[in-house]
C-alpha cells in the first residue's frame, strides 16, 4: 500500500475518534436538568456526530482497501458535515449570546426574565402547548424539594447560590416582598402589581411558580449555559477536524499522484 494511503487511513482513523466527543456531548445534554425537559439541541448534535462516525469509517476502509470511490465520498461527504457542524456552532453561539442574571438587594443569588435571552430561546417556552409539556417535565423533578432539605432559615436562603430553574421556578420573584417561611412557602406580599409573576406564584407544592415567566426565564439560562458548555467542546473538535481533513485532502491528492507516476513508469517500460 502506498504511503500515502496509510496516511489517510490513519487521518479517518483521528476522524472516527473525533466522532467520539460530539456523540458524548449530545447524551451528555440529554442527561442536563434544562435540556431533557426542552429536547431540541441534542438530537441534531448526536445525529451529526453518528454520520460523521460512518463517514470516517467508510474513509478508513476506503484508505486500507484503496476503493477510490470510498475515498472520494469521504471527501465529499466530510465536507459537507464539517459545514453542518459550523454552521452548527454558529447558531448555538448565536442564539445564546444574549441572557444574564440580574443582580437583587441581599440576595446571593439570581432573578432572571424572559426579555433578557434572544427571541429563538423565547419561542421554545412561549407556546402554552409547548410550556405545558415543559412544566410537567419540571415539577416531576426534586430540584424544589431539595431547597426544604437545605436551607431552614431565612438568610440562608438568601445567602445560597441557587440554580437558574431554583431560583426562577421553586419561590416567588423578589421583587414581589413575599415573606419566607420556607425555600417554597412564602406568604403576605407586599407589592403584588410589581410583575404578574406575583400573582402566578402559589403555596401549592405542586404549582409553585411554575407558571411565572421567572420560571421560564430560569430554564432558558440553564438551557444557554448547557448549550454553551457543548458548543466548547464542538467548536475545539470542528478545528481538529478541519485540519484532519485538509491533511486527509493533502495525502489524497500524493495518492493520486503516486498512482499516476506508477502508471507512467509502467508504460514508459
Amino acid at each position: 500500500m502506498p504511503l500515502s494511503n496509510n496516511v489517510i487511513g490513519a487521518i479517518n482513523f483521528i476522524a472516527v475518534l473525533l466522532s467520539i466527543p460530539i456523540i458524548g456531548a449530545g447524551i451528555w445534554l440529554t442527561t442536563e436538568p434544562a435540556d431533557s425537559c426542552v429536547k431540541f439541541l441534542q438530537w441534531p448534535v448526536i445525529i451529526l456526530g453518528v454520520l460523521i462516525l460512518i463517514v470516517a469509517l467508510a474513509g478508513f476502509i476506503g484508505a486500507f482497501w484503496r476503493i477510490q470511490w470510498l475515498l472520494i465520498f469521504y471527501l465529499v461527504a466530510m465536507l459537507v458535515l464539517i459545514i453542518l457542524l459550523v454552521c452548527l456552532c454558529v447558531f448555538v453561539y448565536m442564539v445564546t449570546i444574549r441572557g444574564h442574571g440580574n443582580i437583587e438587594p441581599n440576595r446571593a443569588y439570581l432573578e432572571y426574565r424572559m426579555d433578557d435571552f434572544s427571541g429563538f430561546l423565547r419561542r421554545r417556552v412561549r407556546s402554552s402547548i409547548k410550556w405545558d409539556r415543559i412544566r410537567s417535565c419540571l415539577s416531576g423533578t426534586t430540584m424544589c424539594a431539595q431547597l426544604n432539605q437545605s436551607y431552614r432559615m431565612a438568610q440562608d436562603f438568601f445567602n445560597a447560590h441557587l440554580s437558574p430553574m431554583q431560583s426562577g421556578c421553586c419561590k416567588p420573584p423578589t421583587q414581589c416582598g413575599y415573606t419566607f417561611v420556607n425555600p417554597t412557602y412564602w406568604i403576605s406580599p407586599i407589592n403584588t402589581a410589581a410583575d404578574m409573576d406575583c400573582l402566578q406564584w402559589s403555596n401549592d407544592q405542586t404549582q409553585l411558580c411554575y407558571q411565572c415567566d421567572s420560571c421560564k426565564a430560569g430554564l432558558l439560562a440553564s438551557l444557554r449555559k448547557e448549550w454553551r458548555r457543548a458548543n466548547v467542546i464542538l467548536i475545539i473538535t470542528v478545528v481538529a477536524l478541519i485540519a484532519v481533513y485538509l491533511v486527509g485532502c493533502c495525502a489524497f491528492r500524493n495518492a493520486k499522484t503516486e498512482d499516476l507516476f506508477r502508471k507512467y513508469q509502467q508504460g514508459y517500460t
